[in-house]
């Protein structure tokens, strides 16, 4: 079974829906499921923390060093001044995720529009 195995238009949608949000969602659940009875303060949950953390930092500074796709056609300045503002406003915000990727985003699709 592949993504072009059928010709119908259904077919992409079910395709997403059984290779990437089912395996995907089942170690999440599994995971929200055995996490119930674990210690928010254990060093095991510390360090998974740290590890999460840690991972995602990678991928942020992947995606502003090296994007690919339609980021790559951004200045690099653009690109370290919208997750810097981002970061900016996360932190001012009571650290509301939301606002700092609102602020980003905002900051990098303007910059965009611009041409910078």
């Amino acid at each position: 079974m592949t993504f072009s195995s059928y010709d119908t238009w259904w077919w992409p949608y079910l395709f997403i829906l059984l290779a990437g949000w089912l395996p995907t969602n089942m170690w999440r659940y599994l995971g929200v499921y055995l996490a119930g009875n674990i210690d928010e303060n254990s060093e095991t949950l510390v360090f998974v923390r740290a590890i999460a953390t840690a991972l995602m930092a990678a991928v942020i500074a992947k995606l502003v060093l090296y994007p690919e796709g339609a980021l790559a056609a951004s200045s690099q300045w653009l690109r370290i001044s919208a997750a810097a503002l981002g970061f900016i406003a996360y932190w001012f915000s009571a650290k509301k995720v939301y606002v700092g990727v609102l602020v980003g985003e905002a900051v990098l699709i303007s910059g965009m529009l611009l041409g910078h």
